[in-house]
Formats: structure tokens, sequence, C-alpha cells
């Protein structure tokens, strides 16, 4: 076994020499088809993957003021993934096989319950050149793992809206979202003052599904992000989910120490107190 640890993006040739000592873990899922991730999964899936559902496994169940994808407790994660074997330190791998925007919420969370050596499969299942297979996973025996302390930030709605103007904010929606021209998920159209448009896939290669160079990457946001590159930068989306994405791009970038709306537009926009931009 390496002694190699991947704590951003992971080849699928990297990948290959690590099996079977990781937990691997599937994250494809598809908001307009719920059902269809887990489908998928059954009819195909990279030997040893165990699968997590979005709804089911990575966030709590909704209340219409909580977002719609609410993280879980903590400790009720960690329950998740020890029912999965997990073990301190062990090396965790995610994908899905919609360029990433699935899996990096898992490499987010891991990061969250205080593991560190959590990577996503760069090119996601499309990636991978060997057979899949049917087979369901083993499931080993439980882990006693418990949450430590995190290793990534978020702030609250409450927490935000008292920091807009000081912190830079960057949304992972499709611009025609963030402009507020279509709503297709959420109650109102728009985005939070103060917040710039960062697309996810923006993050992603002409192929969509592998990420772009970390040089590349590096560049862009620091673009983005000037002339006030040492502000404070806190990532949002329409559900906690994508803006994973952009946290994922900037840490394999070497940029580091963003934080996490996880509430993002649809817990934002709830609120009929809380403002409104559009344009």
């Amino acid at each position: 076994m390496s002694n190699t640890s991947f704590k951003t993006l992971i080849s699928a040739d990297e990948l290959a020499q690590l099996l079977p000592a990781v937990l691997l873990i599937d994250a494809s899922f598809d908001l307009a088809d719920t059902a269809a991730g887990e489908a998928a999964h059954a009819r195909g899936h990279i030997p040893g993957a165990h699968y997590l559902h979005l709804d089911r496994d990575l966030s709590t169940p909704k209340t219409g003021l909580n977002g719609r994808h609410p993280l879980p407790d903590r400790d009720a994660f960690a329950a998740t993934l020890a029912g999965l074997g997990l073990q301190p330190g062990m090396q965790v791998v995610a994908y899905d096989a919609q360029g990433g925007m699935y899996a990096a919420r898992v490499w987010w969370m891991l990061r969250w319950l205080g593991h560190a050596n959590i990577a996503v499969l760069d090119g996601g299942l499309q990636a991978w050149p060997g057979p899949l297979t049917s087979e369901p996973t083993a499931r080993p025996a439980p882990s006693s793992l418990q949450a430590g302390p995190s290793l990534a930030g978020s702030v609250s709605a409450d927490e935000l809206q008292a920091q807009l103007g000081k912190i830079r904010l960057i949304d992972a929606r499709a611009p025609e979202r963030f402009r507020g021209d279509v709503e297709p998920l959420d109650r109102v159209a728009g985005h939070i003052p103060g917040a710039s448009n960062r697309p996810f896939k923006n993050n992603l290669s002409a192929d969509g599904q592998r990420f772009k160079p970390a040089a590349e990457l590096r560049a862009e946001f620091e673009a983005l992000l000037a002339p006030h590159a040492s502000t404070l930068v806190v990532h949002q989306c329409g559900s906690g989910v994508t803006a994973c994405h952009n946290l994922l791009a900037m840490e394999h970038a070497g940029l580091t120490g963003s934080l996490l709306y996880p509430g993002s537009w649809s817990e934002w926009s709830a609120d009929p107190a809380r403002p409104v931009a559009k344009g």
C-alpha cells in the first residue's frame, strides 16, 4: 500500500494503484430524477464502490426554511461512514458521472468531519479504464469512527448577512440563474447581494469531466478575486452542493481557507426578509 495521500484530486491510474486499500464512494446523482444515480450505480460501478445518496446520506430532511440539501448532523454523518468501515487516516476517493459536482460535496463533508485524506476522482466514472461491476459491494465491519475537529469552515445565513460587503462571495450557479433570468428550483430568482458568479462548470476542461490544470485554476480565481485577494472568500450555490466544486478547485490550485455557506440560495431566498439582487 502506498504511503502517498491524496487530498484534492486523484487520477484513475493513481486510484487503480491504491485499490482495494481505499474507501471508494460513488455519489452520482440527478436532481431531476433522484433515483437515477443509485440505479446507475446498481447497473455498473467501479469495483469496491459504495453508494451515498445526496438526499438520504449527504443531507438532513428539509423544513422549507433550511435549504434543499441541508447538512446532516456531524455525528450522524460520521456514523454513516463508520458503517462503511472508514478508519482514521484511510484514503477515501469519491466519484460521480457528472463532472465531480456531487463527489465534491462528499470531499467537503469528509473534511468537515476532520478527515484529510479525501480526494475526487478526476474525470469521474468516465475516466475509469477498467471494467465495471453490478455486484453490490460487501459492507465491512463497522468502525468506531467519530467526528473530529473540522478541516472545512462554514458560515450560517445570519453570519453571512452580517458580513455582506466585507467578504468575497462566489456563486457557483449557472449565469442565467445568478442573474435571476430563470429559477427552476427555488421560490425566488436572483442572487445574494455582492456575490460574484463563477459557474462550477468553468473549473472543468473542454471534456466537461476533468478539472483544468491547477495553475490555470489558480490564475482564473486570482483574477476573479482581484484586487482584494486577501479578503475572506465564501462559496455558495443553489443548495450547498456545487459550491463545493469551487472550493475543491481553489484548494487544488493552492488557494486555501475559503468557507462554505451550506444553505446557499435555497435557504437564503426562503426568508423574505433577506435582500435579493438581480442582473
